[in-house]
């Protein structure tokens, strides 16, 4: 894959960079920046390089028409607060106020356009919509760059069609976020431990059989580790439970067992006879949760058992939390986990937060960015990534110019 050093001059050229600025909002209130501030590096590049930058982006999930509350004004604040120069904004992202503003645009200068997913083309499952979207966007720009690894692994007008149209490269962004992923799939420094959390097994289902293959150590936690524990034949209460996903559930455990991999489990929970930060709440034994409770963390032997099984690790990726963190008598195991990743990226291993709750985890618990090796800026991707899944934002840049 091209990167930007491989484009040539671009001192007057009009590049589009897909971005990655999908944050969340209280309002208009920006909760989260850590999308912002990882996208904020290769959009200066081009424009320290004279590129006159159109930056396109989504922010949640519209239903192909313009919503208020999904605009990206507010984004377009910060991200000037972040560069340290002014970040015009466009009121549509192909119509009247776009062409103008691109048009316009000078050596250096940024332009946001509006949400992309205003746009029914850009999510359309007709190919031939996508398409014709796509050329709308590739016709305000005479380069394209990828950089928005949140979205590479959906094949969307503004991630895959519009590389089809221009000469393109990856952002820096994109580019470190594969080469972080292929150190994690490519002869990993050992031992290696997958740390797994959020709600649902059936998300990680695939991950976890393709892991199987490569990690030492997997340890679950989170809502999908009560699905594991009914596989060991344990009850667990009014906990969150896949009750079809037992059967595959037994048979990764005797997969790991035959492979020699280590499935860690929590041997405690913090149970509540309520989804609530004010329930009534108890230790428990992992294997004797009250019928009336369910697990909503890990308990204090868990978080010790956990950090004791990352210490000696060279390699670590963590993806879901291992509890309800937002909920402050259920953030202790997701910050034993972090504190135990903190202590290893100290001695020398690769840590990778893999993005969506755990970074959000992380930072709401008051980690810094750099306590870690790295910070995914995309969950989903790389997941899926890890799962041996082809990505289309990823192949489609590996194909030749347009």
């Amino acid at each position: 894959m091209k990167t930007i050093s491989d484009l040539g001059d671009l001192r007057g050229k009009r590049v589009l960079v897909r971005s990655d600025l999908n944050v969340p909002l209280d309002g208009s209130t920006i909760t989260d920046d850590g999308r912002i501030r990882a996208s904020a590096p290769t959009i200066k590049t081009l424009a320290d390089a004279g590129a006159r930058v159109l930056v396109c982006a989504h922010l949640g999930r519209p239903k192909g028409a313009p919503e208020a509350k999904y605009s990206l004004a507010p984004v377009a604040e910060r991200l000037g607060e972040v560069l340290g120069t002014e970040v015009l904004f466009a009121e549509d992202t192909v119509g009247d106020d776009a062409k103008a503003k691109a048009a316009a645009l000078e050596d250096g200068q940024v332009l946001l356009l509006e949400n992309l997913r205003f746009n029914s083309g850009e999510t359309a499952k007709s190919d031939d919509e996508r398409a014709e979207f796509a050329g709308e966007l590739a016709s305000l720009a005479d380069v394209f760059v990828s950089d928005g690894f949140g979205v590479v692994h959906r094949k969307q007008a503004s991630v895959y069609d519009v590389a089809r149209l221009l000469p393109h490269a990856t952002g820096g962004l994109v580019s470190t976020e594969v080469d972080v992923l292929r150190r994690l799939t490519k002869d990993p420094e050992r031992p290696y431990a997958v740390v797994l959390g959020g709600a649902k097994v059936s998300d990680k289902l695939g991950v976890i059989g393709n892991l199987l293959g490569t990690a030492d150590r997997l340890l679950i936690g989170g809502g999908m580790v009560f699905t594991f524990l009914a596989a060991q034949g344990h009850e667990v209460g009014k906990s969150l439970l896949e009750a079809d996903q037992i059967d595959t559930v037994k048979g990764y455990l005797e997969r790991a067992e035959e492979e020699g991999v280590e499935i860690v489990l929590p041997v405690d929970v913090v149970a509540a006879d309520a989804f609530s930060a004010d329930a009534d709440h108890e230790v428990v034994p992992a294997d004797a949760i009250p019928p009336d409770r369910m697990g909503l963390d890990i308990g204090p032997e868990s978080s010790r058992l956990f950090a004791q099984k990352l210490a000696d690790c060279r390699t670590v990726f963590w993806n879901g939390p291992m509890g309800a963190f937002e909920m402050a008598p259920y953030a202790a195991g997701t910050k034993a986990v972090a504190e135990a990743l903190v202590d290893v990226t100290k001695g020398g291993a690769l840590t990778v937060v893999g993005g969506g709750d755990s970074a959000a985890a992380v930072r709401q618990l008051g980690f810094a960015d750099d306590n870690f090796g790295h910070i995914s800026t995309g969950g989903g991707a790389s997941l899926e990534y890890l799962e041996g899944k082809e990505l289309p934002g990823l192949t489609v840049l590996e194909e030749g110019d347009a």
